[in-house]
């Protein structure tokens, strides 16, 4: 229905070079690194789908630039921890002892939706290696945002949502609100408790399953820093395909966030 209702309400389709000058009309500009969040839905009918909107993407930086993505993968945790669904606590020993460690290239995501699980498996991605937290990454920096993602802390200064701050990157938004950066703003802030947190690991080949500290990210806490910061001026706010498409800098986001939250 949703594909239906899509091309019911297009008055053409979406193509990767439509979609590339969007993209280019917003501000996106040859060479920027960009941590890219979409909603594949939102975008209207796309001639082939989220691979034309990956090319798309590639083609508004290109090779100078770099594309970054989320490819989180939250179901390799505890399983005691588990709520949607919850499993019979007589299954928790096998599954901790079962579940396969994370492996950049054959995990796949949980809940990031079609582009960014397609993104993943693209020629010359790299993935770094989290078994909770990684990113997908392409083009020129790639190597260095996903490499040394430290295990603890996994969204904060030695994750590659660092990198993207180091390069002084760009955040966009494609139909959704959803806006990984904050969580290194979160770290930075340091006003979320700490907690264990632990997942299957390969360590010198062998799997292992490791505990190490994590922050309890807490998305609820970001529609007031969204609409001040927007409030700024400091978005820019397009239309993407069908999509309302929002623009900004992740250093200027993410220090506006650690202000508003001190």
């Amino acid at each position: 229905m949703a594909e239906a209702d899509a091309i019911a309400h297009a008055d053409a389709p979406r193509t990767r070079q439509s979609l590339a000058a969007d993209l280019r009309a917003l501000g996106v500009q040859a060479g920027d690194t960009l941590i890219v969040h979409a909603s594949l839905s939102s975008l209207g009918w796309v001639a082939g789908g989220p691979v034309a909107v990956i090319q798309a993407l590639q083609d508004a930086v290109t090779t100078a630039g770099t594309l970054v993505m989320p490819t989180f993968t939250l179901h390799l945790t505890d399983p005691s921890g588990w709520r949607r669904p919850a499993v019979p606590e007589a299954w928790h020993a096998t599954i901790r002892a079962e579940m396969p460690a994370f492996d950049p290239q054959l995990t796949p995501t949980r809940g990031m939706g079609r582009t960014a699980e397609l993104f993943r498996t693209f020629p010359g991605v790299k993935r770094s290696d989290h078994p909770h937290s990684s990113f997908a990454a392409w083009g020129k920096h790639a190597g260095f945002v996903t490499s040394d993602h430290s295990l603890e802390y996994s969204l904060g200064d030695g994750s590659p949502l660092g990198r993207v701050y180091d390069l002084n990157g760009k955040v966009l938004l494609l139909g959704t609100e959803v806006n990984s950066s904050l969580h290194l703003a979160e770290v930075r802030a340091g006003k979320q408790p700490v907690e264990p947190f632990s997942g299957p690991i390969l360590r010198d080949g062998q799997r292992e399953w490791v505990t190490f500290n994590e922050i309890n990210y807490d998305e609820e806490t970001f529609p007031p820093v969204k609409a001040a910061f927007e409030a700024t001026g400091a978005v820019k706010v397009g239309t993407v395909g069908s999509a309302t498409a929002k623009l900004m800098s992740q250093r200027e986001v993410v220090d506006f966030a650690v202000s508003y939250w001190t």
